[in-house]
């Protein structure tokens, strides 16, 4: 049904939406927590840099990427001399545009989590002696875990899709195809509208799986 190059795509979008999950949760749950317990003077500011990707067209996201990343660039030069990092057409470019687009999803569902969490339930446990960090593991997170698994999956289905801040990064190469990119190099060809329609079925039982996941993980968060 399909060929290696779109075997290579799909195991390439799920590999890529993997690593979006991995790498960004670690800071959007801390992020989501602040944003939802605490106020400060520049929180609206946050608010607006972590949402610009959002309604921002994805083109302009990836020129900034590219011009953050290229080689010549300090953050680009200085990652390939120190680590040996190349994110500027490369696989690892297709990650950081894909985090970059999907993070605000993640961080949002995530602050409803924590909003939708009784303070009083903290303020009880702070009460009775439990320090912030306990507090947080034992009361909060648990309680937020619902947002916390949709912000994941959310993520997930987000990077599958993932076309515009992608083709400005990282530019159509064979090797660095997910499904997306995929289908937008076979639409020129001859009879590739056709040839097309396996992936996007692929893309649409993906993303209907990934939310279906989510609905029933969160679902069962809630009764217990």
């Amino acid at each position: 049904m399909f060929n290696e190059a779109e075997w290579n795509a799909i195991r390439l979008s799920l590999t890529v939406s993997g690593y979006v999950v991995l790498f960004t949760l670690p800071l959007a749950i801390p992020l989501g927590y602040v944003l939802a317990r605490k106020e400060f003077r520049a929180k609206w500011l946050v608010e607006v840099f972590l949402n610009l990707s959002l309604v921002l067209p994805p083109v302009v996201t990836g020129y900034m990427l590219l011009l953050l990343f290229q080689a010549d660039a300090p953050v680009g030069r200085f990652l390939r001399s120190t680590f040996g990092i190349r994110v500027a057409f490369d696989w690892k470019g297709l990650v950081v545009a894909a985090a970059v687009m999907s993070f605000p999803l993640m961080v949002r569902a995530i602050r409803l989590g924590f909003q939708g969490v009784d303070p009083r339930l903290e303020m009880a446990a702070r009460t009775l002696g439990a320090r912030r960090t306990r507090t947080f593991f034992t009361i909060s997170l648990p309680l937020a875990m619902h947002g916390v698994i949709s912000g994941s999956v959310l993520a997930f289905a987000r990077s599958l899709g993932e076309f515009g801040a992608t083709v400005m990064l990282v530019s159509q190469r064979e090797s660095t195809q997910t499904i997306p990119l995929l289908i937008y190099s076979m639409r020129d060809r001859v009879g590739g509208l056709d040839a097309i329609w396996p992936l996007v079925a692929v893309s649409i039982l993906l993303a209907g799986a990934a939310l279906a996941a989510s609905e029933f993980l969160e679902r069962r968060t809630q009764r217990r």
